[in-house]
This record gives structure tokens, sequence and C-alpha cells, in this order.
């Protein structure tokens, strides 16, 4: 399964029933975390998430909302004897901000940290990839796409094996090589295969005023979760604060030909949340809401 589950979908402050920014990704049978708002812990433990599976968690800027949940976790991790090392990815200064928030009590755990610096590839595992993004914020911010990495053709075992093909092969089979046999016959790679799943990808765009510039990283996304923080009304004051409008997170899930699109980081000014859903609506139809505590399937 790869899906998104929502562990809180408001900005700064918690409202309405609400929280600050976490997700949990489930991809490859791996658990991976996109920020860590305060109690992000106290979801977890309501929507039944094993923290134990949780080994790379990825901060997109140095925001509270984004972050101040993440020594919680990481100390309870600790106290339930986590041994298993874990990999966290956020911008530089946050490696300093944990060394001086555990300095008196020790993890029983490794941290690697893993400083993001740009637009890259920043995680390669058999199954799927994690990149950073840009995005423009008040401060150094970033996006994260994650992306399945199926190989482009499935084996049809019998056939390639009557072709005179041995299993030991199948991979140059899968990788959509022709096979060539010891007698120099030519088996097509058609022949012996059939079409690979398709290689779905999310997209994660974290704080952000309106900008096309990350349009090229997210390109035909299967899913989109852009911040909607304001309507239309204070498309303004979206701008003076670095936020985008439902209106444009629609626009940018549109131009990146995307084929859903995940609205969040609502306002605390707001307490219900349906006119996000229509004025992106009326941009990109295939949009929804953020509800916490679902699992949204890529």
């Amino acid at each position: 399964m790869f899906g998104i589950t929502i562990l809180g979908n408001n900005s700064a402050l918690p409202a309405h029933g609400r929280h600050p920014t976490s997700q949990i990704i489930t991809i490859a049978d791996q658990l991976l975390m996109l920020d860590c708002g305060e109690g992000t812990q106290f979801r977890i433990r309501d929507f039944r998430v094993k923290r134990s599976k949780i080994n790379h968690i990825f901060i997109s800027h140095l925001h509270g909302d984004h972050y101040f949940g993440l020594i919680g976790l990481l100390s309870s991790m600790s106290l339930l004897g986590r041994t298993q090392d874990l990999h966290l990815f956020s911008p530089a200064p946050l490696q300093q901000i944990i060394a001086q928030q555990t300095a008196n009590n020790k993890l029983s755990f490794q941290i690697n940290f893993h400083p993001l610096e740009g637009n890259e590839l920043i995680l390669e595992e058999e199954k799927f990839t994690v990149s950073s993004f840009r995005v423009i914020h008040k401060i150094e911010c970033f996006g994260f796409l994650i992306k399945e990495k199926h190989k482009p053709r499935k084996v049809n075992a019998d056939a390639a094996l009557q072709a005179g093909i041995p299993p030991e092969d199948f991979e140059e089979l899968q990788l959509g090589e022709d096979y060539v046999l010891p007698n120099g016959s030519i088996i097509s790679n058609e022949s012996v295969t059939f079409t690979g799943k398709e290689n779905k990808s999310y997209a994660y765009c974290a704080d952000t005023l309106y900008t096309e510039t990350f349009l090229p990283f997210i390109k035909n996304a299967n899913l989109i979760y852009h911040e909607s923080t304001y309507l239309n009304d204070l498309t303004e004051q979206a701008k003076e604060r670095f936020h985008s409008t439902a209106a444009q997170a629609a626009t940018i899930a549109l131009k990146a030909n995307a084929k859903r699109l995940l609205l969040g980081h609502f306002s605390s000014k707001y307490k219900e949340l349906d006119e996000f859903e229509t004025q992106a609506k009326e941009i990109f139809p295939n949009t929804e809401i953020s509800c916490e505590g679902v699992t949204y399937i890529v």
C-alpha cells in the first residue's frame, strides 16, 4: 500500500479539533513521517500508528508548528527502548537543536542526520525514492516527492522459461531488455513480459507562497498535498505571510497535471472548511480537504 495518513492538518495554532502539521506515509512496508508538529505523538497514539516502524523523519522547515513535537517523540522512542537507527532529514540547524535538547538524556538509539540542501534525491530504497525541492517561505523550506520504484516490466515466467530464459536472468527482462540466447537468437522483451506497475508519486508541498518554481519537480504526481492557509478574500495576506490560498493550491495542481489534490495547513481563524474545497474545485475538480485520521491511497 502507498498511503498518506493525516495526523495534523492545521497551521500554527491547534483549534477546532485540528492539530499542527504531521503526516505518516506508508510505502513498501515502511512508515515515513513528514513534519512533526506539537502533539504529534498523541495523534500517533490516537490513530494506532506503530512508532517503532518509523525509521525516516522529514522536517520541511524550522517553524514550530512543523517540528515542536519532534523532541518529545524522540524521547518517547528512547524511553520505550528503541535501538534501531533513525534517519532525520531537515534543514541543518535542527541537528544542533536536538543535541542541546537531549544533552542531559542520552537517547537509546542513533540519529543519522541528513541536512537538506536543495533540489535533490535524498533517499533511495529498493522500492521507493524521496527527493527534496525548495519552496518559498519566510525561512528555508522544502517540499518532498515520494515515488515508487517498480521495475518497468513484469516477467511472464511460463513464457520466459519456455523460450529458454533461465530464472537468474529475469531481472534483465524486468528492465525491459531483449534477451539473447546462446545461439544468437533474440527473444523480444514484449513476448515474455507484461507491462509493469505504474510508479505512483506523492508530492508534499510544504508552507509556501504561490510560486511555480517547483512545478518541474511535481509534474504528473498522482497526489499533491499543498498548503491552503487562507481563502480568496485573504489572498494579499497570504502573500505577505508567505502562504497560499485554496485557489492557488488548485492552480498548482492543475499546472502540474496532477491527478488529485489534498488541501491542508488551514488557519485557525476558520472553523468550517467547506469553502476551501468549493473554491479549489472551481479550478481543480479532483480536490479534497485533508481530514485527520484518514488515510488517502495514492
